[in-house]
């Protein structure tokens, strides 16, 4: 594929239209209301999506119900070997749909396809947990009786994805869920729902080639204060994995634990990287680096602080602001909407852009308390730059 991000191109190899239905049960639904994608590379639109109705998301939820009945039943080996059929599809689509993850979620090529391989990975260790679904044999106090466990499927997964991992964290879901005896229910971000779509139909391919109901990887793209929130409510989903900030996970938590529903939350952090007067400074700044603009700080793994022991603060700081640092932007952005650049992302490049124009507010915003509280901020020269232009 050429360098040059082409949409129809990314379209086409995977099977997907100008405008899409958000919906899926076994088959394609949607009519609720019109959901435009923009590319943050240079805020053009690439598509559409519509998206499913309440009662769309109640159809699509019996689907997934009705499909796990009979799913469960499945040896858990077949099971594996689906996901593994799955995996492989993936490779097959590997720099597609990472293309797509750059496209929609702006992500530099690489960590769009190495996305992609987080994806692959995960199938082949659900292939190989398939064939380790044990139990327990206990020991009981009375005579001529045995004891053991046998672990059952739960049921219908809810699987709630935010827009800065928009595949991986589906496949570490469904791909698990599904060698369990699962069927899973996807709520994407709405930032990124054309990969969502994508995947869907990928699974859908691998399903209906090994004649299983695809409705155990069912989709249902809408609005979170409706959609999502009767997900959170609904009994028939007796978990619900959620990826989001605290302040999301809060709201999931509360919810689903009043109904006694189970929840995964994986949520926000503020990670730190401690640097010692023994650090190997040519290892540390790359990592510092790369730790903070990898996917421009939109990670729940994003380095927020450094703790530096005080004879290498000054050597580190120094060479962290050179302009000769090997920072090269992929694509660079000041929100969606907003022409970024006439160039192509740089496959070479190590800083990714902001989805949505409101985290250029946040930081700047930042950039103010910072100098309330403290009096003074470094800038780096990419970003002195930048400032410069606009002013």
């Amino acid at each position: 594929m050429s360098q040059v991000l082409d949409a129809t191109e990314i379209f086409e190899a995977l099977g997907l239209e100008d405008t899409n239905r958000g919906g899926f049960s076994g088959q394609w639904l949607g009519s609720g209301p019109e959901l435009e994608v923009f590319t943050p590379i240079d805020g053009s639109r690439i598509g559409s999506v519509i998206q499913v109705t309440e009662d769309e998301y109640d159809q699509v939820v019996a689907s997934a119900h009705r499909a796990f009945l009979e799913w469960r039943k499945v040896p858990g080996p077949v099971r594996g070997d689906l996901v593994r059929q799955l995996g492989n599809r993936l490779r097959d689509k590997k720099s597609e749909l990472g293309a797509l993850v750059t496209l929609e979620m702006g992500k530099i090529v690489s960590e769009g396809e190495g996305e992609v391989q987080e994806m692959i990975d995960i199938c082949d260790f659900a292939n190989g947990l398939s064939r380790q679904l044990y139990g327990n044999t206990m020991q009981s106090e009375r005579p001529d009786h045995r004891m053991s466990e046998q672990w059952h499927p739960l049921g219908v997964v809810g699987v709630i994805s935010a827009f800065n991992f928009p595949v991986a964290v589906w496949s570490w879901n469904a791909a698990i869920a599904a060698v369990c005896g699962d069927a899973s229910v996807w709520k994407p971000a709405s930032g990124t729902p054309l990969t969502a779509v994508a995947v869907t139909k990928i699974a859908q391919s691998v399903c209906e080639d090994n004649n299983v109901d695809p409705a155990i990887f069912s989709l249902t793209i809408g609005k979170g204060s409706s959609v999502g929130e009767r997900m959170l409510h609904d009994r028939r989903v007796p978990l619900i994995s959620c990826t989001g900030s605290c302040r999301v996970g809060y709201h999931v938590g509360e919810v689903v634990g009043r109904r006694l529903g189970r929840t995964i939350l994986e949520l926000g952090g503020n990670n730190a990287i401690i640097v010692t007067p023994h650090a190997n400074m040519d290892l540390a700044l790359p990592a510092i680096l790369f730790g903070a603009v990898g996917t421009a700080g939109q990670r729940c793994t994003s380095t927020r602080r450094l703790f530096i022991e005080d004879p290498v603060v000054e050597p580190l700081l120094e060479r962290l602001l050179s302009p000769h640092i090997a920072l090269l932007p992929a694509q660079c952005s000041k929100g969606v909407g907003q022409r970024a650049t006439e160039q192509p992302p740089q496959p070479g490049g190590h800083l990714g852009i902001a989805l949505a124009a409101k985290l250029v507010s946040l930081l700047v915003g930042l950039e103010h308390r910072l100098l309330h509280n403290v009096g003074s901020v470094e800038l780096g020269p990419l970003l002195r730059t930048k400032l410069a232009a606009r002013q």
